[in-house]
Protein backbone atom coordinates (compact mmCIF):
# COMPACT_ATOMS: atom_id res chain seq x y z
CA UNK A 1 0.00 0.00 0.00
CA UNK A 2 3.03 2.05 0.16
CA UNK A 3 3.83 4.21 -2.55
CA UNK A 4 6.71 6.55 -3.62
CA UNK A 5 4.65 10.04 -4.02
CA UNK A 6 5.84 10.64 -7.02
CA UNK A 7 4.27 7.92 -8.87
CA UNK A 8 0.97 8.23 -6.34
CA UNK A 9 -2.16 9.37 -7.68
CA UNK A 10 -3.64 12.31 -6.11
CA UNK A 11 -6.49 10.31 -4.32
CA UNK A 12 -4.08 7.59 -3.02
CA UNK A 13 -1.91 10.11 -1.79
CA UNK A 14 -4.90 11.99 -0.05
CA UNK A 15 -5.98 9.17 1.67
CA UNK A 16 -1.83 8.11 2.83
CA UNK A 17 -2.27 11.24 5.00
CA UNK A 18 -0.10 13.17 2.71
CA UNK A 19 -1.11 16.50 0.67
CA UNK A 20 -0.71 15.89 -3.08
CA UNK A 21 -0.54 19.26 -4.93
CA UNK A 22 -4.05 19.29 -6.58
CA UNK A 23 -7.26 18.05 -4.49
CA UNK A 24 -8.25 15.04 -5.33
CA UNK A 25 -11.73 14.64 -6.40
CA UNK A 26 -14.55 12.32 -6.82
CA UNK A 27 -18.48 12.36 -6.31
CA UNK A 28 -20.77 9.65 -5.00
CA UNK A 29 -23.03 8.45 -7.28
CA UNK A 30 -20.81 10.22 -10.01
CA UNK A 31 -21.76 7.18 -12.47
CA UNK A 32 -25.61 7.30 -12.72
CA UNK A 33 -28.75 8.80 -13.36
CA UNK A 34 -27.28 12.75 -13.88
CA UNK A 35 -25.65 11.42 -17.06
CA UNK A 36 -27.43 11.65 -20.32
CA UNK A 37 -24.80 9.00 -21.62
CA UNK A 38 -25.74 6.75 -18.63
CA UNK A 39 -29.30 7.01 -19.81
CA UNK A 40 -29.19 6.48 -22.73
CA UNK A 41 -26.87 2.84 -22.44
CA UNK A 42 -28.95 1.50 -19.70
CA UNK A 43 -32.62 2.53 -21.17
CA UNK A 44 -33.35 -1.41 -21.36
CA UNK A 45 -31.94 -2.90 -18.28
CA UNK A 46 -32.64 -2.40 -14.96
CA UNK A 47 -29.83 -1.63 -12.43
CA UNK A 48 -29.78 -4.79 -10.87
CA UNK A 49 -29.06 -6.60 -14.33
CA UNK A 50 -26.87 -3.81 -15.13
CA UNK A 51 -24.48 -4.13 -12.17
CA UNK A 52 -23.88 -7.99 -13.56
CA UNK A 53 -22.91 -7.34 -17.45
CA UNK A 54 -18.92 -6.65 -17.04
CA UNK A 55 -19.13 -4.63 -20.50
CA UNK A 56 -22.28 -2.81 -19.18
CA UNK A 57 -21.11 -1.80 -15.54
CA UNK A 58 -17.56 -0.75 -16.95
CA UNK A 59 -18.83 1.62 -19.36
CA UNK A 60 -20.72 3.32 -16.34
CA UNK A 61 -18.18 3.34 -14.40
CA UNK A 62 -15.96 5.39 -17.12
CA UNK A 63 -18.36 7.45 -18.13
CA UNK A 64 -18.10 10.02 -15.29
CA UNK A 65 -14.36 9.82 -15.56
CA UNK A 66 -14.41 11.15 -19.27
CA UNK A 67 -16.47 13.64 -18.94
CA UNK A 68 -15.56 15.34 -15.60
CA UNK A 69 -11.89 14.87 -15.10
CA UNK A 70 -12.70 13.73 -12.02
CA UNK A 71 -9.99 12.15 -9.90
CA UNK A 72 -11.15 8.45 -9.41
CA UNK A 73 -13.42 6.31 -10.70
CA UNK A 74 -16.24 4.86 -8.12
CA UNK A 75 -17.31 1.18 -9.33
CA UNK A 76 -20.65 0.76 -10.37
CA UNK A 77 -22.30 -1.42 -8.57
CA UNK A 78 -25.38 -1.36 -5.80
CA UNK A 79 -25.25 -2.37 -1.90
CA UNK A 80 -27.60 -4.81 -3.08
CA UNK A 81 -25.48 -6.81 -5.81
CA UNK A 82 -23.99 -9.08 -3.22
CA UNK A 83 -26.92 -10.27 -2.09
CA UNK A 84 -28.02 -11.06 -5.66
CA UNK A 85 -25.10 -12.85 -6.34
CA UNK A 86 -25.62 -14.72 -2.94
CA UNK A 87 -29.12 -16.21 -3.92
CA UNK A 88 -31.38 -13.04 -2.20
CA UNK A 89 -34.44 -12.39 -3.61
CA UNK A 90 -34.60 -8.89 -4.17
CA UNK A 91 -35.76 -6.03 -6.75
CA UNK A 92 -35.09 -2.32 -6.93
CA UNK A 93 -38.35 -0.77 -7.54
CA UNK A 94 -38.80 3.02 -9.23
CA UNK A 95 -39.58 5.50 -6.60
CA UNK A 96 -39.30 3.11 -3.86
CA UNK A 97 -35.60 1.38 -4.03
CA UNK A 98 -34.77 -2.31 -2.95
CA UNK A 99 -37.91 -4.47 -2.09
CA UNK A 100 -36.87 -7.65 -0.57
CA UNK A 101 -38.70 -10.48 -1.18
CA UNK A 102 -38.78 -12.44 1.98
CA UNK A 103 -37.92 -9.59 4.53
CA UNK A 104 -35.87 -11.19 7.88
CA UNK A 105 -37.87 -11.04 10.70
CA UNK A 106 -37.37 -14.35 12.88
CA UNK A 107 -34.66 -16.40 14.24
CA UNK A 108 -36.01 -19.12 11.67
CA UNK A 109 -36.12 -16.18 8.78
CA UNK A 110 -32.27 -15.26 9.67
CA UNK A 111 -31.19 -19.78 9.93
CA UNK A 112 -32.68 -19.54 6.21
CA UNK A 113 -30.77 -16.78 5.03
CA UNK A 114 -27.70 -17.14 6.43
CA UNK A 115 -27.45 -20.74 3.90
CA UNK A 116 -26.73 -17.99 1.18
CA UNK A 117 -23.39 -18.07 0.09
CA UNK A 118 -21.57 -15.65 -2.93
CA UNK A 119 -19.93 -18.13 -4.55
CA UNK A 120 -19.87 -16.87 -8.40
CA UNK A 121 -18.34 -13.30 -8.72
CA UNK A 122 -16.62 -13.44 -12.16
CA UNK A 123 -19.74 -10.69 -13.14
CA UNK A 124 -17.85 -8.32 -10.60
CA UNK A 125 -13.83 -9.51 -11.52
CA UNK A 126 -14.44 -8.95 -15.28
CA UNK A 127 -16.07 -5.45 -14.88
CA UNK A 128 -13.36 -4.06 -12.05
CA UNK A 129 -10.53 -5.59 -15.01
CA UNK A 130 -12.16 -3.86 -17.89
CA UNK A 131 -12.42 -0.49 -15.82
CA UNK A 132 -8.81 -1.02 -14.74
CA UNK A 133 -7.57 -1.49 -17.93
CA UNK A 134 -8.85 1.65 -19.33
CA UNK A 135 -8.10 3.85 -16.39
CA UNK A 136 -4.28 3.10 -16.35
CA UNK A 137 -2.07 3.75 -13.62
CA UNK A 138 -3.35 7.71 -13.04
CA UNK A 139 -7.00 7.16 -11.92
CA UNK A 140 -7.55 4.73 -9.12
CA UNK A 141 -11.21 2.62 -9.34
CA UNK A 142 -12.35 2.59 -5.94
CA UNK A 143 -14.65 -0.57 -4.98
CA UNK A 144 -17.23 -0.34 -2.43
CA UNK A 145 -19.73 -2.15 -0.40
CA UNK A 146 -22.43 -1.52 1.72
CA UNK A 147 -21.72 -2.05 5.68
CA UNK A 148 -23.49 -4.59 7.38
CA UNK A 149 -26.57 -2.67 9.53
CA UNK A 150 -27.13 -0.89 6.00
CA UNK A 151 -27.70 -4.83 4.57
CA UNK A 152 -29.37 -6.02 7.41
CA UNK A 153 -31.71 -2.89 7.57
CA UNK A 154 -32.97 -3.41 4.19
CA UNK A 155 -33.45 -7.22 4.48
CA UNK A 156 -35.49 -6.43 8.24
CA UNK A 157 -37.28 -3.62 6.70
CA UNK A 158 -38.25 -5.82 3.40
CA UNK A 159 -37.30 -1.84 1.79
CA UNK A 160 -36.04 1.74 3.08
CA UNK A 161 -37.26 3.07 6.14
CA UNK A 162 -36.62 6.59 7.29
CA UNK A 163 -36.54 4.92 11.06
CA UNK A 164 -35.47 1.57 10.94
CA UNK A 165 -38.00 0.39 13.86
CA UNK A 166 -37.87 -3.30 12.88
CA UNK A 167 -34.07 -3.58 12.75
CA UNK A 168 -33.57 -1.46 15.62
CA UNK A 169 -36.45 -3.41 17.72
CA UNK A 170 -34.93 -6.87 16.62
CA UNK A 171 -31.31 -6.36 17.95
CA UNK A 172 -32.80 -5.99 21.50
CA UNK A 173 -35.03 -8.37 21.24
CA UNK A 174 -33.49 -10.89 19.85
CA UNK A 175 -29.51 -10.41 20.03
CA UNK A 176 -28.23 -13.67 19.01
CA UNK A 177 -30.25 -13.75 15.65
CA UNK A 178 -29.01 -10.50 15.04
CA UNK A 179 -25.72 -10.84 15.26
CA UNK A 180 -26.10 -14.27 13.59
CA UNK A 181 -27.38 -11.88 10.48
CA UNK A 182 -24.84 -8.85 10.56
CA UNK A 183 -21.82 -11.96 10.72
CA UNK A 184 -23.07 -13.29 7.32
CA UNK A 185 -24.13 -10.03 6.03
CA UNK A 186 -20.24 -8.87 7.30
CA UNK A 187 -18.86 -12.18 5.15
CA UNK A 188 -20.93 -11.11 2.30
CA UNK A 189 -19.45 -7.62 2.06
CA UNK A 190 -16.01 -8.52 3.13
CA UNK A 191 -16.56 -11.00 0.12
CA UNK A 192 -17.21 -8.19 -1.87
CA UNK A 193 -14.45 -5.64 -1.27
CA UNK A 194 -12.08 -8.47 -1.58
CA UNK A 195 -13.50 -9.47 -4.81
CA UNK A 196 -12.86 -6.40 -6.64
CA UNK A 197 -9.39 -5.50 -5.20
CA UNK A 198 -8.08 -8.82 -6.01
CA UNK A 199 -9.32 -7.55 -9.82
CA UNK A 200 -7.43 -4.15 -9.38
CA UNK A 201 -9.14 -1.78 -7.28
CA UNK A 202 -6.91 0.64 -5.41
CA UNK A 203 -9.50 1.53 -2.48
CA UNK A 204 -12.27 1.06 -0.99
CA UNK A 205 -15.15 2.69 0.49
CA UNK A 206 -17.43 0.69 3.04
CA UNK A 207 -21.10 2.65 3.18
CA UNK A 208 -23.20 2.73 6.08
CA UNK A 209 -26.15 4.84 4.56
CA UNK A 210 -28.43 3.86 7.92
CA UNK A 211 -26.26 3.84 10.89
CA UNK A 212 -26.65 7.37 11.50
CA UNK A 213 -30.35 6.39 13.01
CA UNK A 214 -28.89 4.36 15.68
CA UNK A 215 -27.66 5.73 19.14
CA UNK A 216 -23.92 5.09 19.87
CA UNK A 217 -24.48 2.92 22.29
CA UNK A 218 -26.55 0.23 20.14
CA UNK A 219 -24.11 1.39 17.23
CA UNK A 220 -20.53 0.03 19.46
CA UNK A 221 -22.58 -2.92 20.53
CA UNK A 222 -24.88 -4.19 17.91
CA UNK A 223 -22.98 -3.12 14.46
CA UNK A 224 -19.68 -1.88 15.00
CA UNK A 225 -18.01 -5.14 15.51
CA UNK A 226 -18.99 -6.44 12.12
CA UNK A 227 -18.36 -3.27 10.20
CA UNK A 228 -14.87 -3.74 12.14
CA UNK A 229 -14.67 -7.38 10.52
CA UNK A 230 -15.35 -6.53 6.85
CA UNK A 231 -12.59 -3.03 7.39
CA UNK A 232 -9.72 -5.64 9.03
CA UNK A 233 -10.46 -8.15 6.14
CA UNK A 234 -8.99 -6.09 3.93
CA UNK A 235 -6.40 -3.88 6.22
CA UNK A 236 -3.12 -3.62 4.82
CA UNK A 237 -4.46 -4.07 0.95
CA UNK A 238 -5.59 -0.68 0.26
CA UNK A 239 -6.69 2.24 1.95
CA UNK A 240 -9.88 1.82 3.57
CA UNK A 241 -12.80 5.22 3.69
CA UNK A 242 -15.75 4.56 5.94
CA UNK A 243 -18.50 6.72 5.23
CA UNK A 244 -22.44 6.79 6.71
CA UNK A 245 -24.78 9.75 7.03
CA UNK A 246 -26.02 11.65 10.16
CA UNK A 247 -22.74 9.89 12.04
CA UNK A 248 -21.51 13.26 13.87
CA UNK A 249 -22.22 11.11 16.98
CA UNK A 250 -20.42 7.97 15.95
CA UNK A 251 -17.17 8.94 13.91
CA UNK A 252 -15.12 8.02 16.59
CA UNK A 253 -16.58 4.90 16.22
CA UNK A 254 -16.63 4.12 13.06
CA UNK A 255 -13.22 5.44 12.47
CA UNK A 256 -12.36 2.94 15.32
CA UNK A 257 -13.37 -0.18 13.11
CA UNK A 258 -10.32 0.68 10.78
CA UNK A 259 -9.63 3.18 8.57
CA UNK A 260 -7.17 5.36 6.50
CA UNK A 261 -9.87 8.24 5.53
CA UNK A 262 -13.14 9.09 7.18
CA UNK A 263 -16.12 10.11 4.76
CA UNK A 264 -18.33 13.29 6.20
CA UNK A 265 -21.29 14.20 5.64
CA UNK A 266 -22.60 17.46 4.97
CA UNK A 267 -23.94 18.29 8.34
CA UNK A 268 -20.85 18.04 10.07
CA UNK A 269 -18.65 20.84 8.99
CA UNK A 270 -14.92 19.44 8.02
CA UNK A 271 -12.86 21.78 10.66
CA UNK A 272 -15.13 20.38 13.42
CA UNK A 273 -15.00 16.65 11.99
CA UNK A 274 -10.98 17.19 11.87
CA UNK A 275 -10.80 18.00 15.61
CA UNK A 276 -13.06 15.00 16.14
CA UNK A 277 -10.64 12.71 14.22
CA UNK A 278 -7.22 13.80 14.78
CA UNK A 279 -5.07 12.83 12.30
CA UNK A 280 -7.30 11.06 9.99
CA UNK A 281 -7.58 12.37 6.56
CA UNK A 282 -11.17 13.08 5.18
CA UNK A 283 -13.63 12.60 2.49
CA UNK A 284 -16.40 14.80 1.93
CA UNK A 285 -18.60 17.27 1.83
CA UNK A 286 -20.56 19.84 -0.10
CA UNK A 287 -24.22 19.62 0.23
CA UNK A 288 -25.36 18.07 -3.17
CA UNK A 289 -28.25 20.67 -2.25
CA UNK A 290 -26.16 23.54 -3.67
CA UNK A 291 -25.21 21.92 -6.83
CA UNK A 292 -28.74 23.14 -7.84
CA UNK A 293 -28.26 26.40 -6.02
CA UNK A 294 -26.74 28.53 -8.69
CA UNK A 295 -22.92 28.74 -9.41
CA UNK A 296 -22.34 32.01 -7.10
CA UNK A 297 -23.73 30.20 -4.00
CA UNK A 298 -21.85 26.45 -5.13
CA UNK A 299 -18.94 28.50 -5.73
CA UNK A 300 -18.85 30.11 -2.08
CA UNK A 301 -19.41 27.14 -0.79
CA UNK A 302 -16.88 24.91 -2.45
CA UNK A 303 -14.33 26.70 -1.54
CA UNK A 304 -15.66 27.04 2.56
CA UNK A 305 -15.46 23.17 2.71
CA UNK A 306 -11.92 23.01 0.88
CA UNK A 307 -10.70 25.75 3.27
CA UNK A 308 -12.39 24.00 6.48
CA UNK A 309 -10.57 20.80 4.92
CA UNK A 310 -7.19 22.28 5.56
CA UNK A 311 -7.51 21.39 9.49
CA UNK A 312 -7.53 17.77 8.21
CA UNK A 313 -3.76 15.98 7.01
CA UNK A 314 -5.38 15.38 4.14
CA UNK A 315 -8.44 16.19 2.12
CA UNK A 316 -10.55 14.44 -0.84
CA UNK A 317 -13.19 16.35 -2.10
CA UNK A 318 -16.21 14.57 -2.68
CA UNK A 319 -20.16 15.68 -1.37
CA UNK A 320 -21.72 15.11 1.77
CA UNK A 321 -24.07 12.22 0.28
CA UNK A 322 -24.78 10.93 -3.34
CA UNK A 323 -24.97 13.30 -6.72
CA UNK A 324 -28.89 13.72 -7.16
CA UNK A 325 -30.16 12.51 -10.36
CA UNK A 326 -31.77 15.67 -11.85
CA UNK A 327 -28.35 17.50 -11.43
CA UNK A 328 -26.60 19.18 -14.57
CA UNK A 329 -23.98 17.35 -15.68
CA UNK A 330 -22.04 20.54 -16.88
CA UNK A 331 -22.43 21.94 -13.19
CA UNK A 332 -20.47 19.00 -12.34
CA UNK A 333 -17.75 19.56 -14.95
CA UNK A 334 -17.65 23.14 -13.76
CA UNK A 335 -17.11 22.30 -9.86
CA UNK A 336 -14.08 19.92 -10.70
CA UNK A 337 -12.88 22.46 -12.30
CA UNK A 338 -13.12 24.86 -9.85
CA UNK A 339 -11.63 22.79 -7.07
CA UNK A 340 -8.47 21.46 -9.35
CA UNK A 341 -7.31 25.09 -8.42
CA UNK A 342 -8.09 25.60 -4.73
Amino acid sequence: MRQNQSHMSSLLSALSGQRPERLPVWFMRQAGRSLPEYRAIRRDTSILEACLMPDLAAEITLQPVRRHKVDAAIFFSDIMTPLVLAGVGVEIHSGVGPVIEHPVRTAADVDRIVRHELVEASAISEAVRIVVAELGDEIPLIGFAGAPFTLAAYLVEGRGSRDHLAARAMMHADPVSWHRLLDWAAGLSAQFLATQIDAGARAVQLFDSWAGALTRADYVEFVAPHSRRVLEAVEGRVPRIHFGTGTRHILEDMAACGVEAMGIDYRTPLDEAAGVLPGIPLQGNIDPALLAAGWDALEAHARDVVQRGRAAPAHVVNLGHGVPPTTDPGVITDLVALLHTL
